[in-house]
């Protein structure tokens, strides 16, 4: 048993027992982005933790208490020993590391049946036993559909958010400061591992900003329609529905060596409507022309559009 997953399993049982002040929370930032191994075994000691919740979380907090203590610190510190016991013992198999360049698309079979699409220059790690089915999205946008498995609970780790199913569909995108949640199949629950008892259920159809830790509350929206239309990269698609020019050359530039430069503020507010391939974005510039009439200059490593191309 290693020094740093003894530290995972304490930080992930004070935080599951609501003890995290400010000072805390400061404290285990500047531990867990001190060292990549920190992250692997937070998410590996978290991932234990929800197995232990379904396992034996009743008959823990049923034990005699000892004076002074509360029943949920008892139900903590039992808990992370039990952490850092099975993961000692090699509860979990190696990570697994899935990633993909710029412009690329990756459909990956998982060990457990699951699927994973993984969108341009992304990355995730796998970790998966017969009890527990972990994911970190290390970077970028992944869609799993997820084999059923009451038994192992499917837990897709993005940054300070997580979103937990055990039969069902669905995407994360992280973001700076957050994750976009898109359902198209079934039921999942997404909540922040700073506040472990604040938890959105989100359905088929649903769609959420989830924000990192001292952010704005979840916000969900029923949009299927939406939902597949950003979907749509699965297909290597991007479609456009009133979206800004700004925001199409941003979507274009996460799947293109050739970026977009708009060089007209103004002409970046403009909205447009259309579909496109992923790795064209020549043609997409060449319809803002015809459609702006707004001047394209189209050379090696870019594509600038507006007043200054020439």
């Amino acid at each position: 048993m290693s020094r740093i997953d003894d530290e995972a399993a304490a930080w992930v049982a004070r935080r599951a027992s609501g003890r995290m002040d400010d000072d805390a929370e400061a404290r285990f930032a500047a531990w867990h982005e001190a060292d990549a191994r920190h992250q692997g075994a937070f998410l590996r000691a978290e991932a234990t933790w929800l197995t232990l919740g379904q396992a034996q979380g009743l008959s823990l907090a049923t034990r005699t208490r000892k004076p002074g203590m509360t029943r949920r610190l008892l139900l903590t510190g039992a808990a992370a020993a039990s952490i850092s016991a099975l993961v000692g013992v090699g509860l979990w198999r190696a990570q697994t590391r899935l990633s993909t360049k710029r412009g690329e698309l990756r459909n990956v079979p998982l060990q457990d049946r699951s699927l994973a699409t993984i969108n341009t220059d992304s990355q995730i790690a796998v970790a998966m036993t017969s009890r527990a089915r972990h994911v970190e999205l290390v970077k970028g946008e992944a869609w799993f559909q997820v084999a059923k498995n009451p038994e192992a609970p499917f837990v897709v780790a993005a940054g300070d958010v997580r979103v937990r199913a055990v039969g069902t569909a669905f995407s994360v995108r992280r973001h700076d400061h957050g994750a976009d949640v898109l359902v198209t199949e079934g039921v999942v629950e997404t909540w922040r591992a700073s506040a472990p008892d604040q938890r959105t259920q989100l359905n088929a159809g649903d769609s959420a900003f989830v924000p990192f830790a001292g952010a704005a509350m979840v916000k969900v929206a029923y949009q299927p329609a939406e939902v597949t239309r950003k979907l749509a990269w699965r297909e290597r698609e991007i479609i456009l529905r009133q979206e800004t020019l700004s925001d199409a050359a941003a979507e274009f530039n996460r799947y293109n060596d050739v970026q977009i430069v708009i060089a007209d503020p103004a002409l970046g507010q403009e909205r447009l409507v259309g579909g496109f391939s992923t790795d064209q974005p020549d043609s997409f510039a060449r319809a803002v022309h015809a459609a702006l009439d707004a001047p394209v200059s189209i050379g090696d490593g870019r594509i600038v559009i507006g007043a200054s191309a020439s």
